[in-house]
This record gives structure tokens, C-alpha cells and sequence, in this order.
């Protein structure tokens, strides 16, 4: 038979889900197809747009089957460690033309650190990303202050911030204004409304949700691996796994600085060419930072990549 093209919805191990045109084959992969140069524990991901060959035969449940010859070459991918090795990485999804990351001052706490290791991820891998504060309607007036200084700490860096409740509806509309016709996709810890979000923005999907764990303040997995879902004002939604870890593969010293746009903005002006922006006189980014253009919190989790030996930067630090 001709090889036909489609792009990976869902991955249960050995079987990938592709969708070609109107059709869904359940496939397995021939051989092994690996990325040149980075070794990772899935050889597919949601996303991936492959080349497979329909076979005269169907699975259990009377969907056709297929075999991937070849993987076409990614735009880019949102990676991290892989849970059981951590000198693997595991390839989340692919091909994403904006990366959303779901985060919340509380129920459960994410903490700054972690948003500002996926923008470097994202960066690193040149995905347009928008940061999501949810959860607004259970925040006390603390807690709302603490929302209002998100929004301008990574608003006037040049991020995107939207605030949302799925409870309200808040940012909902806005929130389908960036997905529409794009492929997109939601990463975060584990209980902060992924799934919740993605049901409020097309009740059509009815993506299993779950309760925060009272006696932890964390949420339960109720997404075990990716998957891609079709959305019905256009466009496609990747939802994850709760991650608590984004990989900085490959990523030298000398390159960190590079993914946090308010330090390289400044990082040219500094006396020496090869400054670390740790300690070095006539440094721009200390300057930038005494003068409170770069802030705190932000330079603390530059210095926190930097200083990370080679094992660990795989890890996500609390």
C-alpha cells in the first residue's frame, strides 16, 4: 500500500495513535527512529508528524492498523528528565506553535523557579509560550496580590500572562483567542486545572479531572501520558502529565543567559565579552538588577541553572 502522512495524537508506549485526513490508525513504529544526537526514552511523541505505511488488517476495536517508516524533522519540542533515568530525556510534544504553562499562587503552590525553568525550556527549543495564572476565585486578598505581582514581574519581561478561572470563566475567552487554529499545549504541576481549563474551553472534550489531595496540596495524575485532542473552534490541545521537571539538555553556561530575554538585553553592554553576570566589575546585569530592571526572583533562577553541575540539570528543585 502507499505511504500516507499524519501527525501523532496519543502514545501508550509501542502504539501510536496517528491521524491521517479524517482517519485514526493505530500504528507501530518500524525499526528504531531516534533523533540524532539525544537520546531519549520515546522515540514518537504527540505531535511528531511521521510518514506510515496502512496495513489490511485492525485492532480489537476496529481501527485500521499502520506502520511508521519515518519521522519527519520536528520544529521544535518541550523535553524533560525521564522519570526512571536521569541521563534520558523524554520528549513531551512536538511541533507546538504556543506552550501554555499552567500555574498557581496556591492549590497547590507553584513556585516561581519552576515557571521561569520552563520559559528557559521553551526559549531553548524557540516555542512561543504564554503563562496562565488559574485557580483566581479561591484566592484570598493575599493571594490575589501575589497574582497582580506575577502578572507584572513576567508582563514587563515581555511575556504573556493571562489570568483564568475555570469556576468564573475568567481569561477564557482570551485563552481561546491565542489557541484557535494552532497547535497548542498545556504543561504544569500536577492539580493546578489543566484538564478543568481544557473541559471550560470546549465542553466537547470531557478530560477526566480529579480533586487536590487534601492532607498534600498536590494534585493526583489524572493524565498519565500525552495526548492530542481536536479542538472544535479549530486547532489542536496537547494535555500532559502533571511535570515536575524540564530538561536543560545540552544547555552550556555560556548559553543560559541567552534564554532570559531581560539579561541578554542588557547582557551586551557589559565590560567583558565573556562575563558570567555573576561577579565581574562593569557587569550590566548586576547594574540592571540593583536598579531593579531585572528582578530578584529572576536572577535567582539564573544563577540557580547555572550553578547546577551537569546531573543536575535535569532536576527541578522546590
Amino acid at each position: 500500500m502507499n505511504e500516507r502522512e499524519g501527525i501523532v495524537f496519543k502514545s501508550t508506549g509501542s502504539w501510536y495513535t496517528v491521524k491521517s485526513g479524517a482517519e485514526f490508525f493505530l500504528c507501530r513504529i518500524k525499526g528504531l527512529l531516534r533523533i540524532k544526537g539525544l537520546r531519549t526514552t520515546n522515540p514518537l511523541s504527540v505531535g511528531d508528524i511521521v510518514a506510515f505505511v496502512p496495513q489490511d488488517e485492525f485492532s480489537e476495536n476496529g481501527m485500521p492498523l499502520g506502520v511508521v517508516t519515518r519521522l519527519k524533522e520536528r520544529k521544535n519540542y518541550i523535553i524533560r528528565r525521564s522519570v526512571n533515568l536521569s541521563r534520558e530525556s523524554h520528549i513531551i510534544a512536538a511541533n507546538i506553535d504556543c506552550a501554555f504553562i499552567v500555574a498557581t499562587v496556591n492549590y497547590p503552590v507553584t513556585y516561581l523557579n519552576f515557571i521561569d525553568r520552563f520559559l528557559v525550556t521553551a526559549e531553548a527549543y524557540s516555542i512561543p509560550s504564554v503563562i496562565v495564572i488559574n485557580k483566581y476565585d479561591c484566592y484570598n486578598p493575599t493571594e490575589q496580590k501575589h497574582v497582580s505581582e506575577w502578572f507584572h514581574l513576567y508582563n514587563r519581561i515581555g511575556y504573556d500572562v493571562i489570568v483564568t478561572s475555570a469556576d468564573t470563566g475568567k481569561g477564557l475567552d482570551e485563552l481561546v483567542k491565542r489557541m484557535k487554529g494552532k497547535i497548542n499545549v498545556f504543561v504544569g504541576l500536577s492539580g493546578v486545572g489543566k484538564s478543568t481549563l481544557i473541559n471550560k474551553i470546549d465542553p466537547l472534550l470531557q478530560l477526566k479531572t480529579d480533586h487536590l489531595s487534601e492532607y498534600h496540596q498536590a494534585g493526583k495524575h489524572t493524565t498519565t501520558f500525552s495526548e492530542m485532542f481536536s479542538l472544535s473552534f479549530g486547532g489542536y490541545i496537547v494535555d500532559t502529565p502533571g511535570i515536575r521537571s524540564f530538561g536543560m539538555i545540552d544547555m552550556k553556561n555560556d548559553d543560559v543567559s541567552h534564554y532570559f530575554p531581560e539579561i541578554f538585553k542588557v547582557a551586551g553592554q557589559c565590560k567583558f565579552h565573556n562575563c558570567s553576570h555573576t561577579h565581574e566589575p562593569g557587569c550590566a546585569v548586576i547594574e540592571a538588577l540593583q536598579k531593579d530592571l531585572i528582578s530578584t526572583s529572576r536572577y535567582e533562577s539564573y544563577l540557580s541553572i547555572l550553578n547546577e553541575d551537569e546531573d543536575e540539570k535535569y532536576r527541578q528543585h522546590f
